[in-house]
């Protein structure tokens, strides 16, 4: 039956309505008769989609707030839903597309990019509008607490289980913005970490910035069950499961932008706490140019990278920025001619033309065994994420004796000691010393906030500083884009080791790392120490700051 037939038989509209309606729609063919009807005023937009609801034989839905599948959503830009006004929700465990034209969208395009199929249903625009304005994370939302004070405390047992209350609770509006605001402000501070740490009577959460956590803001401690089941369903991990650590991953969009989050949570005495790791792939363009290298750094990172076999090391602490130079280095060296693969823990960033495998013990796909692997798939260059242990360590030196080159990562204060323990963990001094190319060690020093930069006042110097000095020390004073540290944005000093026959004969020797470092210094090392100094006299950065991360 035709929707014109369907709305006179409901009594929603006389005939003679219908008659005008049709009358115009030959005039005006490029009018659909329901859009007539309503420019009319012959029938309400609610009646009207009920009617074509039925006409099609698919749902009308209303007050779906707290179905909408946010984390299905924000795959797409919020310009996508602008365009095709529609959104998604999750009811009865089957995704539901809701919109006032609904056989009008792209359906095989969504439901390619949220890997589902999807169901159809007609819905107010009005309403449509509203939920995705509340609920989709966007630019321009600036309000960190939700509109209304979410009930966040976990049911007892009663009616239905744990699970289905926690669940429930994260499904609530209030919570999903509230998680969604988090995140996006932690994204606007260039925060890399979200740290949301449940206290007696509050929930903390603090964002590192540039290495250092600074207090974002609190809430109260009733909001932790529902903040934290968000979490645990956007990263799929078990709502249920409070007793254990979990681990997860997820990728929302901002935008054209994909992020990454990498999850932890960990069960504390007053609940579970998380960490939220935020990987901005479209912000990952670092070349070796951009890591803060001078020339002569760079003409040795290119002699050392351009060598056809060998071990590069590089030393450091966690979060000291060695998987970003390892990125820049493959990525130079990223030929067509060229088989790279990497084996990490986990893959942070991918890099187009690389092979990366994600190393999982669970499985037993350690760095061992998968190094195993990797050496019979006809290789040129490998990246180890880390070497922890003795196998590992061997079969990377016996690959880059058999012409591959090699790179990796060790945890060590300086360059030197870094042969001090590959010999420690049991490789021979002659494996190590015929097989190392260079070791570099690093670390990431603040950079002073341009916006808030002054010179330091010359009687405030230390006279041993401030004698003989004809430039200026620069400092941050402080202001509300650097969270009144004085410091904004982070770049890297070094320190490089290569091997030459001295060295390599006081491998052999299994001389003390600090009598290598000292006749590395001699022949013209620069060590960390060094490399902040000139990050200093360039204006860049501080002296406390250099000798905060290398002293």
């Amino acid at each position: 039956m035709k929707i014109g037939e369907l709305l006179v038989k409901r009594g929603l509209i006389p005939p003679p309505e219908l008659e005008k309606a049709i009358r115009i729609q030959k005039e005006k063919p490029r009018l659909r008769l329901g859009e007539i009807l309503l420019e009319l005023g012959a029938v309400s937009e609610r009646d009207l989609l009920q009617t074509l609801a039925e006409q099609f034989h698919l749902p009308f839905l209303e007050n779906f707030e707290a179905l909408f599948a946010s984390d299905l959503a924000t795959r797409f830009p919020f310009e996508f839903w602008q365009k095709w006004p529609s959104l998604p929700i999750l009811k009865e465990e089957r995704v539901y597309l809701v919109a006032a034209d609904p056989l009008r969208l792209p359906r095989q395009e969504i439901e390619t990019r949220l890997e589902t199929e999807t169901r159809l249903a007609f819905g107010l625009p009005e309403e449509i509008q509203e939920v995705l304005s509340r609920n989709y994370w966007r630019p321009g939302q600036e309000t960190l607490a939700p509109e209304s004070k979410p009930e966040t405390a976990v049911p007892g047992d009663g009616n239905g289980s744990i699970r289905e209350n926690l669940l429930d609770l994260a499904n609530k509006a209030p919570v999903i913005r509230l998680v969604n605001q988090i995140i996006f402000q932690a994204l606007q501070n260039n925060a890399s970490d979200i740290h949301i740490q449940p206290q007696e009577k509050e929930l903390r959460i603090r964002y590192r910035i540039d290495g250092m956590l600074h207090d974002a803001f609190q809430l109260p401690a009733t909001m932790q069950p529902g903040i934290i089941s968000r979490i645990k369903i956007l990263s799929s991990l078990n709502i249920a499961e409070r007793r254990l650590p979990q681990d997860g991953r997820t990728t929302v969009h901002l935008e054209d932008r994909a992020i990454d989050i990498r999850v932890s949570v960990l069960p504390t005495y007053w609940g579970e706490a998380s960490v939220l790791r935020l990987l901005d792939q479209a912000s990952f363009f670092f070349t070796l140019e951009h890591l803060g290298l001078d020339q002569s750094e760079l003409d040795i990172m290119q002699r050392l990278i351009s060598a056809d076999h060998g071990i590069i090391l590089l030393t450091g602490p966690t979060g000291s920025g060695k998987t970003t130079t390892l990125y820049a280095a493959l990525q130079k060296i990223n030929y067509p001619d060229r088989n790279i693969v990497t084996l990490e823990d986990p893959v942070e960033y991918q890099i187009p033309g690389l092979s990366q495998i994600q190393v999982n013990p669970k499985i037993g796909l350690t760095f061992a065994n998968g190094l195993r692997s990797i050496l019979r798939h006809d290789p040129d260059v490998l990246m180890i994420g880390e070497i922890r242990d003795r196998e590992t360590a061997e079969m990377a030196i016996q690959a880059s004796l058999t012409g591959h080159l090699v790179f990796s990562t060790l945890h060590t204060n300086d360059a030197a000691s870094a042969i001090t323990r590959l010999l420690e963990i049991g490789i021979e001094p002659y494996l190590v010393s015929s097989s190392l190319l260079g070791i570099i060690a690093q670390r990431l020093v603040r950079l002073i906030c341009p916006n808030c930069r002054e010179a330091v006042p010359r009687d405030r110097l230390p006279a041993p500083v401030r004698d003989g000095r004809e430039t200026d020390f620069f400092r941050g004073r402080g202001c509300e884009k650097c969270f009144q540290t004085g410091y904004r944005g982070r770049t890297a000093i070094f320190e490089f080791l290569a091997l030459d026959d001295h060295v390599r004969q006081s491998v052999l020797n299994k001389q003390p790392a600090q009598e290598i470092k000292e006749y590395a210094v001699t022949k013209g090392m620069r060590t960390l120490r060094a490399a902040g100094e000139q990050k200093v006299r360039a204006g860049l950065t501080t002296l406390e700051e250099v000798l905060r991360v290398a002293s």
